[in-house]
């Protein structure tokens, strides 16, 4: 990306060094997608990799674009131990940011390596309790756009309840750049989160709010 136009504004460069110079434990960044195919798939990988370069908790990887993935670019968040950074330590947890993040989704990206590296700890803690009890698949999809500063508000805790519960899978996708998804879901407000399919919230969502829809979704007792 130019220097004309730079990844982060200037309020979030300035913020940059205290989000990420100390972070608990490492990340690592991995992005699906061919930069040779889209410039939003060239860019993801020069983000991740301007990211690695200033950070030292952070790295990234690059991966070719696979059958299970409809939109790309995807950033995967992953996470690991300051002791042990070997290739084959990273957690996967399941957090994805899904097209280039940019505007108000920069700071949904922020969220996902805060997330994964604080291990879901700004969860509350009556949350992670509940969490527990959770034993069935949930796949929470939050739709939001650079311009819809929402989407970072619901992403925030569906990150963290990801990392929390190996069963919840949460992806991040920027309709303004894959605007097939707003016509798969109907959907007509920003941000609109997508439940196992079947459960669909527009707007802004709290996070017990977002527990009790989760609960919902895979029809157990209110957790």
């Amino acid at each position: 990306m130019s220097e004309e136009q730079p990844f982060f504004d200037e309020e979030t460069e300035q913020n940059l060094p205290a989000l990420f110079e100390h972070l608990p434990e490492p990340v690592k960044l991995v992005v699906w997608g061919d930069p040779e195919e889209t410039e939003y798939e060239a860019q993801a990988v020069q983000l991740c990799e301007e990211l690695s370069n200033r950070f030292s908790a952070i790295s990234y990887t690059t991966r070719p674009r696979r059958i299970n993935y409809d939109y790309y670019p995807v950033i995967g968040v992953m996470g690991g131990d300051a002791e042990d950074t070997g290739d084959d330590s990273w957690d996967d947890y399941g957090v994805r940011v899904i097209g280039l993040p940019a505007g108000y989704a920069m700071t949904t990206f922020v969220t996902a390596i805060q997330a994964v590296s604080f291990k879901g700890m700004t969860l509350d803690a009556m949350t992670r309790i509940k969490l527990k009890q959770l034993n069935e698949k949930v796949n929470m999809q939050v739709i939001s756009a650079a311009n819809n500063e929402g989407g970072a508000i619901v992403a925030q805790p569906a990150f963290n309840m990801a990392v929390v519960n190996d069963n919840i899978r949460t992806l991040f996708i920027m309709s303004d750049q894959f605007p097939a998804i707003t016509t798969k879901y109907s959907v007509e407000i920003v941000p609109h989160t997508v439940i196992n399919g079947r459960v669909h919230i527009s707007g802004v969502i709290d996070e017990g709010d977002l527990l009790k829809q989760v609960a919902h979704a895979v029809k157990t007792a209110p957790i």
